[in-house]
Formats: structure tokens, C-alpha cells, sequence
């Protein structure tokens, strides 16, 4: 309990920093959101003071940050000068379409990944092992704005088959049934989903595989086998548990890590998540949304960091033996 909470102080602190360096560096880097409509000449200094004040963005950038920081203590990220709504409005409507993408496609990618990996290593330097691993090799080395782009092509263009853009069709009745709308999302869901799956149950594949290698060679797995346990028992239980670390660690990074790093599959996609959301306020020179969604991903990142260390632990007894030895000898 103690180590757990002192790493959720320091995820206060890295958030805190982010946050911070990202208020910063936006404000420091030329232009505002109102440069463009405030170059009018028609407008009178005092207007476009007023305008500046009215967003937060009159004064200096201490005075300003110390602004920003109160209103956050009240639950205020502030105006988005593009969307014309608050912050956190605008989070709030395109937060969950990332998550269900994203959680979907990290639970399917993450269960294909580590079959293919848990397969390549029961068969080991045999023709199952070299043909998944030149498959993986390949996915992982694919640029994910050229493979969405493709996906796109032949899911939507070629064949006809699905939906393109958006996370729902905008012409479906209201009364539509239940069976209706799940198709619909679906639908929508298949090529973008599809397009994440290749990218991520590759290397995930990879890395099990990597670590299953490992724990195989291990004295451990020697010990068991001579003591007359099963392959399966010993692959199973001794070296498939002990192998889900780095995977597991990987998983914690990989949704807050998508959640921001989507920019290319939602712009392709047009799925209204955080990727485009992101990259429609760093166009726009929106300082609070832009600090907005680098704080949703931060925290989310730390989140992801913490969990994937508690589940670690909890499958590596040696991890949590270890963790309890240094608790005692820094006590």
C-alpha cells in the first residue's frame, strides 16, 4: 500500500509537469486563436482586448497559468474557442467513441497477440513458428496512416462492404431498435478496429513470444519438469503466468498511449475521438482544449502505468517478493 501510494504521488507529479510544460510551450510559440479574425482593421484595440479577456488569454503567461490552475481546482478546463463549448464538454463527447474503439481493439488484439505468441513458443524453430513470425514482422514494420489507408480502400471503396467515417450514420430514425443501432456501430467499427488489430497483435505477438522464451530457459522450469510435471502444466502455469509481465506492462501503456496517438486512423477514419479531436485544436491554436486532451492523457497514462505495475506484481510472485524486501528494508 505504501508503494502503491507513493507511485500515484508521482503520478500527480509527472501529470502536474506535462500539463504545465504544454500551457507553456503553446502560448510561447507564435499566433493565438484569435490572430487570424482579430487582424480586421475595422476592430478597435479595446475590442480585441475584450475578446482576449473574455477567453482567458489577456496578460502575461504567469498570470494567466495561475488562472488556469484556479479554475481547474473547480472542475473548469476552461472555453474551447473552436467548439465554442466548454473543455470539458468536448472531451466528455468525443472521449467515449475513443474508448470503445480502442478498448475493442486492444482486447481483441491483445488475445490474438498472445495466442500467436503462446503458439510460436510451444513451437519453437518449427514451420508454425517461422510463418507467424514473418506475418508479425511484417505487421509491425506497417505505417499506420498508409495500412488505415488501405483498409479504407478495400473495405469501403472496393468492395463496399462498410461504412466510411464517423461512429454512427447520421440518417438512422430515432426510433431505430436496439438490433439496428449495434449493427450500425459496428459496422462503423469494423474497418478502424480492423486497421488497430494489425498494428498492435503484432508486436504484442512478438513480445510474448520473446518472454515466453525466457521463462522457458529458466532454472525453475527445469526443476518442475524434472519433478515429473506435465509440458502442458509447465507451460501453462510456471511459464505462461510469469511471462505475462511485459505484456501486461505493455498493455497498461498501450490504451492512454492511443488515445492520443490515433491521430492518423481517426483523420483517416473521420472517427470523432481524441486523436482528431487533438489534432483539430493544435491546428486551431486552441490553448485550452490542446491542454485539455494532453491532461486527459497524462492521467490516463499514469493510470495505465500504475495498473499494469499492481497486475505484474500480482502475477509474478518474485516481483511481489521482491517489492516486500525493499518495503521492509527502507522501513
Amino acid at each position: 500500500m505504501r508503494a502503491l501510494i507513493h507511485r500515484i504521488g508521482q503520478g500527480f507529479v509527472v501529470i502536474a509537469i506535462v500539463a504545465t510544460a504544454t500551457f507553456v510551450l503553446i502560448r510561447l510559440a507564435p499566433g493565438d486563436p484569435f490572430a487570424g479574425a482579430l487582424e480586421n482593421a475595422h476592430l478597435t484595440p479595446a475590442l480585441r482586448a475584450q475578446w482576449r479577456a473574455a477567453y482567458g488569454l489577456d496578460g502575461n503567461i504567469g498570470t494567466q497559468y495561475v488562472r488556469w490552475i484556479w479554475a481547474l481546482l473547480h472542475g473548469d478546463l476552461g472555453w474551447s474557442v473552436s467548439a465554442n463549448q466548454p473543455v470539458a464538454r468536448v472531451i466528455a463527447a468525443a472521449l467515449p467513441n475513443t474508448l470503445w474503439l480502442m478498448g475493442i481493439a486492444l482486447l481483441l488484439s491483445f488475445g490474438i497477440g498472445m495466442s500467436l505468441g503462446a503458439l510460436q513458443a510451444a513451437r519453437r524453430n518449427r514451420a508454425t513458428d517461422h510463418v507467424i513470425g514473418a506475418v508479425t514482422l511484417f505487421g509491425a514494420a506497417l505505417p499506420d496512416f498508409w495500412l488505415a489507408l488501405v483498409v479504407l480502400l478495400t473495405g469501403a471503396y472496393w468492395f463496399r462492404v462498410f461504412p466510411v467515417g464517423l461512429a454512427s450514420d447520421p440518417l438512422l430514425p430515432v426510433a431505430a431498435s436496439l438490433g439496428t443501432v449495434l449493427r450500425d456501430r459496428l459496422a462503423h467499427l469494423a474497418l478502424p478496429v480492423l486497421t488497430l488489430l494489425i498494428l498492435i497483435a503484432a508486436p504484442v505477438a512478438r513480445q510474448q513470444r520473446a518472454a515466453l522464451l525466457d521463462r522457458l530457459g529458466s532454472d525453475w522450469i527445469r526443476t518442475a519438469t524434472a519433478k515429473g510435471v506435465g509440458p502442458w502444466t509447465v507451460f501453462r502455469r510456471h511459464a505462461w503466468r510469469t511471462a505475462l509481465g511485459p505484456v501486461v506492462t505493455l498493455g497498461g501503456l498501450a490504451l492512454p498511449a492511443l488515445v492520443g496517438g490515433s491521430v492518423f486512423i481517426e483523420r483517416v477514419f473521420a472517427w470523432p475521438g481524441m486523436g482528431a479531436l487533438a489534432a483539430t485544436a493544435i491546428s486551431t491554436r486552441d490553448y485550452h482544449l490542446v491542454v485539455g486532451c494532453v491532461l486527459v492523457g497524462s492521467v490516463m497514462v499514469v493510470a495505465g502505468s500504475i495498473v499494469a505495475d499492481v497486475l505484474s506484481q500480482l502475477l509474478d510472485p518474485r516481483a511481489m517478493q521482491i517489492e516486500s524486501d525493499v518495503s521492509r528494508i527502507t522501513s
